[in-house]
Protein backbone atom coordinates (compact mmCIF):
# COMPACT_ATOMS: atom_id res chain seq x y z
CA UNK A 1 0.00 0.00 0.00
CA UNK A 2 1.69 3.39 -0.88
CA UNK A 3 2.14 5.93 1.81
CA UNK A 4 -0.53 8.48 2.58
CA UNK A 5 -0.65 11.70 0.77
CA UNK A 6 -1.63 13.73 3.93
CA UNK A 7 -0.16 17.31 4.11
CA UNK A 8 2.78 17.30 6.78
CA UNK A 9 2.37 20.08 9.39
CA UNK A 10 4.26 22.99 9.23
CA UNK A 11 7.45 22.67 11.48
CA UNK A 12 7.11 24.76 14.30
CA UNK A 13 9.80 27.15 14.78
CA UNK A 14 11.98 26.28 18.25
CA UNK A 15 12.32 29.33 20.49
CA UNK A 16 15.63 30.73 20.13
CA UNK A 17 17.78 29.44 23.90
CA UNK A 18 18.01 31.74 26.44
CA UNK A 19 20.33 31.24 28.99
CA UNK A 20 19.98 34.41 31.82
CA UNK A 21 21.95 33.06 34.40
CA UNK A 22 25.04 32.78 32.30
CA UNK A 23 24.73 35.82 30.51
CA UNK A 24 23.83 37.87 33.77
CA UNK A 25 27.09 35.81 35.30
CA UNK A 26 28.94 37.26 32.39
CA UNK A 27 27.91 40.91 31.86
CA UNK A 28 27.97 41.19 35.46
CA UNK A 29 31.67 39.86 36.74
CA UNK A 30 34.44 40.87 35.73
CA UNK A 31 36.72 38.06 33.76
CA UNK A 32 39.14 37.21 35.98
CA UNK A 33 36.32 35.62 38.54
CA UNK A 34 34.86 34.27 35.87
CA UNK A 35 38.30 32.23 34.90
CA UNK A 36 38.79 31.81 38.68
CA UNK A 37 35.29 30.17 39.19
CA UNK A 38 35.45 26.94 39.44
CA UNK A 39 39.30 26.96 41.52
CA UNK A 40 37.45 25.87 44.86
CA UNK A 41 35.92 23.14 43.02
CA UNK A 42 38.61 21.72 41.58
CA UNK A 43 40.54 21.98 44.96
CA UNK A 44 37.87 20.25 46.48
CA UNK A 45 38.20 17.51 44.12
CA UNK A 46 41.62 16.78 44.36
CA UNK A 47 41.45 16.30 47.70
CA UNK A 48 38.98 13.51 47.21
CA UNK A 49 40.37 9.95 48.62
CA UNK A 50 38.94 6.48 48.48
CA UNK A 51 36.31 4.95 45.83
CA UNK A 52 34.96 8.73 45.22
CA UNK A 53 38.29 9.24 42.88
CA UNK A 54 36.73 7.63 40.10
CA UNK A 55 33.70 9.73 40.63
CA UNK A 56 35.82 12.66 40.88
CA UNK A 57 38.08 12.23 37.58
CA UNK A 58 34.99 12.63 35.74
CA UNK A 59 33.74 15.63 37.27
CA UNK A 60 36.67 17.16 36.67
CA UNK A 61 36.45 16.59 33.18
CA UNK A 62 32.91 18.11 33.20
CA UNK A 63 34.20 20.74 35.28
CA UNK A 64 37.21 21.53 32.33
CA UNK A 65 34.38 21.45 29.80
CA UNK A 66 32.48 23.69 31.40
CA UNK A 67 35.33 25.94 31.82
CA UNK A 68 36.28 25.56 27.95
CA UNK A 69 32.95 26.89 27.35
CA UNK A 70 33.00 29.70 29.72
CA UNK A 71 36.21 30.72 28.47
CA UNK A 72 34.91 31.03 24.78
CA UNK A 73 32.20 32.93 26.13
CA UNK A 74 34.42 35.41 27.97
CA UNK A 75 36.89 35.89 24.94
CA UNK A 76 34.32 36.63 23.10
CA UNK A 77 32.57 39.40 25.10
CA UNK A 78 35.91 40.77 25.51
CA UNK A 79 36.61 41.22 21.70
CA UNK A 80 32.94 42.29 21.25
CA UNK A 81 33.22 45.22 23.82
CA UNK A 82 37.07 45.56 21.92
CA UNK A 83 35.72 45.71 18.58
CA UNK A 84 32.35 48.37 19.81
CA UNK A 85 35.06 50.53 21.28
CA UNK A 86 37.19 50.46 18.37
CA UNK A 87 33.90 51.20 15.83
CA UNK A 88 33.19 54.44 17.82
CA UNK A 89 36.71 55.83 17.08
CA UNK A 90 36.52 55.14 13.14
CA UNK A 91 33.26 57.49 12.69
Amino acid sequence: MPPSSKPSAPAQELPAPSYPAIESLLEDTPAEDVRALFSPVKEGLAGLKGPKVEVGKKVQAAVAHAEQLLEVLVDTRERLIAESKGAKGRK
